[in-house]
This record gives structure tokens, sequence and C-alpha cells, in this order.
């Protein structure tokens, strides 16, 4: 009886250091973000996703079920207002009690100015480089806010600004998840934070992100072998999401169809479209698929470049670990199949 009792003793001080260690709530913005961070957690527990791979991440209302997941959560991963500014005010009511990390504003990521207009220059990303200094950064915005201010004062027919609308989002693009690049330096901060709030799982969570960095390196080696052959091929895209991954992987989209992907083209803006398609000999022009294909065929008409869908946001992937390199792999697939 008394071996019984000490060993009901110590079953009962295991579950009893189990419950200590209880596994933390993570919620997570958009799909590719969400992929990440499962593949960090792995072996430890799950974040929940908050907008689904399918939604639009600049217009979406949330379900119960997902306000849930911001209200219970200890940690909150999101890109930032620059991509979601409606879900600013959730984060703030509904996980006021969370360590909130937002990604857009992490030290030595490449952040990128929008581009503007229907049609783009060659290799013009507007590269921020590694943000290591916030404080110049800083400036630098203040300095972009006064360009703006300026550039509100002119003719917008003259510039294509009657499309400048749809960037109500921010200064920067924020479709920064599209440079594996930037995906590695956010692997090591998701495992800081959770090791923050979660220190007897750190080791597993930055041994994890090491072996997720190490996939990124040969991923980013495997698309540029994908890409090898298509470094010439001139392209246009729905809408300006696109130049992170230009960026990392030396292409340069010849300009976009929508200037957001919740904003339709102009009339005038189409035109300038199918200008260059008919003049330039455009190789491929890419949908998506979640916007109206009608756009697309109306850029086409007359032309005779091919088309091909390709997906920022896994829309049609499984949410968890693999979708982030699914995701990339795919988008060159779909880049070489189109030149």
């Amino acid at each position: 009886m008394s071996r019984m009792r000490v060993s009901l003793s110590i079953m009962a001080s295991l579950m009893g250091g189990t419950a200590m260690a209880e596994v933390p709530n993570v919620a997570v913005d958009i799909a590719p973000v969400h992929s990440l961070v499962t593949r960090v957690m792995a072996g430890v527990g799950e974040p929940a996703l908050v907008i689904p791979a399918g939604a639009s991440p600049h217009e979406y209302n949330l379900r119960p079920s997902e306000a849930a997941a911001l209200q219970d959560a200890d940690l909150v991963f999101w890109m930032g207002e620059d991509l979601t500014p409606w879900l600013e005010d959730a984060v703030e009511t509904l996980a006021e009690g969370a360590a909130v990390t937002e990604l857009l504003s992490v030290d030595g990521i490449r952040l990128l100015d929008f581009r503007e207009g229907a049609l783009f220059e060659a290799h013009s990303h507007g590269d921020h480089g590694d943000h290591d200094d916030h404080e110049e950064h800083a400036d630098h915005d203040e300095h972009d806010h006064e360009e703006h201010a300026d550039h509100d004062e002119h003719d917008h027919d003259d510039h294509g600004h009657d499309d400048h609308a749809g960037h109500d989002h921010g200064e920067h693009d924020p479709h920064a998840w599209l440079a594996p690049s930037n995906a590695t330096v956010w692997l090591n901060v998701i495992a800081a934070e959770l090791s923050a709030v979660d220190p007897e799982n750190a080791g597993t969570y930055f041994a994890n992100a090491a072996e997720a960095i190490a996939e990124m390196e040969a991923l980013s080696a495997q698309v540029r072998e994908t890409l090898a052959r298509v470094q010439d091929m001139s392209f246009i895209v729905f809408h300006d999401a696109y130049q992170y991954f230009e960026a990392d992987f030396g292409l340069s989209a010849a300009g976009a169809i929508s200037i957001g992907d919740a904003t339709d083209p102009s009339p005038a803006r189409i035109a300038e479209i199918q200008g260059r398609l008919r003049d330039e000999g455009v190789d491929c022009v890419l949908s998506e698929p979640q916007f109206n294909p009608g756009l697309v065929e109306a850029a086409l008409d007359g032309t005779e470049a091919a088309t091909a869908v390709i997906d920022p946001l896994g829309a049609e992937l499984e949410p968890g670990p693999d979708l982030y390199p699914t995701l990339i792999r795919n988008m060159a697939a779909t880049l070489a199949s189109c030149g």
C-alpha cells in the first residue's frame, strides 16, 4: 500500500508539472505566417488561424470563433496595419492581455515602397534594406509622407494616381511574406517570442526555427533553379503583391492590372496595360484565384500573352507547416510554366 501511495504521489506531481507547462494560446492573422508559426511550434502545440487562407486580408469580417482565438491568445503574430488596418482595433481590444508581434516592424527585414501607376520600371523595388535602425526608418517614413502629400496636390490623371486609393493600408507594400529572406528573419523572432512566454519549451522552439531556416535556404535554392530560364520573362500581375518575391529571386514585373486587390482598375489603367502587352511582347499575365477573371480577359484582349493563376496567400492549400514552402514553390512553378 505504501508503494502504491508513493506511485500515486509521483503521478500527481507529474500531472501537476504538466499543468504548469501549459502550451500558450497563439493567434496568427494570415495563412503564410500561420505556417511559419506552426513550424516553430511543432511538437508543442498549434496556433489558431484568424483569417482563412481563401479570404482577402485587406477586407474581412471576423467570425465568432476567430474573435475568440484573439480573445484567448497569449501571443498574437500579425503582419500589421499596413496589410489589415481593420484588424488593429480587434487586436487591441480582444487580445489586450496578449504579447503582440507586428512582423512588418521587425528589425532586419526588407521593406519595399508601393510602386506607383500601372506600369513598372525594371527592378524599381524601392528597397529599404535591413531595418536595424528604426530611427532612420522613421525619418524616411516622415519624408515619404511629405512626398505623398506633395503628390496629392498633383492632377491624379497625369500620374495614374486615380487608383492610389487602393493603397489605403499604409505607405509600405505589406506583402513581405513573399520574400523567404524575410521569413527567415521572422522564424527566429517567432521562436524568441514563444520562448518568452513558454521558457520550458524554448529549446524546442529554437531547434525548430533552426531547422526551418535550413529548409528555407534549400527552398530558395530550389526556386532559383526553377526560375533560372525565365529571368528575362516579361509578365503582368493582377495586383501589385509580388515585388518581395521578385526582389528575392531577381525578377521584375512589367505592371499590375489593379493597384490593390480591393480596387477595380480604371479604364485608363486597363488601356495602359493593354498598350504594354501589345507593344512590348509581354509573355504572361497572372491572375489570382479570388478575383474577377474578366479583368484579366479584358487586359489580354487583342494580345498573344499567355495567362496563369498565381496564389500569394495559399488560398487552395491546407493550412499548416507545409503551406509556406508549398506556396513559394508553386509561385515559382507558375512563373516558369507561363514563360
